[in-house]
């Protein structure tokens, strides 16, 4: 199948993990492509999308929520997958959580998983170092490529047991 991976990241730990989720659907044999949120204008040609962002200040970023937006009629007939990636502590990401879950529902994604993020304080802009201080997150990349890798292989799972349609059977080995 062709998946769309839209993943809007600030600093590029989010886009990493978008890459990881591409490596993983690519290795089971499905198309991953791998694009900024702002550069997909419609899923023609497309069976499934997973759509991921940075989160700041417990908000997805602009241009996720702007594709989300746009094309939520086309996003809510294919099979499809939201993430988020956020700072470190687990409570920073409740409402984030929250509001995932809400999107989800709204769009009929088939499911969402709040990533721990990666926290550089030397390339954060003034206002961002104020807010990551403000929630006493530590510095450091508390990202855990083994968990996005198992979500991912769950979203290639569900892959291919869409691709053999309704009529197959699929076994567990």
């Amino acid at each position: 199948m062709r998946v769309l991976l839209a993943v809007a990241s600030r600093h590029g730990a989010t886009w990493e993990i978008g890459g990881s989720v591409a490596e993983v659907l690519r290795a089971r044999q499905h198309s991953a492509d791998l694009v900024a949120p702002e550069s997909v204008t419609s899923l023609e040609g497309y069976d499934a999308a997973v759509v991921g962002s940075a989160v700041y200040l417990t908000q997805l970023l602009p241009p996720a929520r702007q594709l989300l937006t746009r094309l939520r009629p086309e996003l809510s007939a294919v099979p499809l997958w939201l993430f988020a990636s956020g700072l470190a502590r687990p409570s920073s990401g409740a409402r984030t959580a929250a509001d995932l879950a809400q999107l989800t529902e709204r769009l009929g994604a088939r499911g969402f998983q709040l990533f721990r993020g990666r926290l550089e304080r030397d390339g954060l802009s003034f206002a961002e170092r104020v807010a990551a201080a403000g929630v006493l997150n530590r510095e450091g990349d508390h990202r855990d490529f083994e968990v996005i890798e198992r979500w991912a292989g769950r979203i290639a799972d569900t892959l291919d047991q869409v691709a053999a349609g309704p009529d197959s059977e699929v076994h567990a080995s």
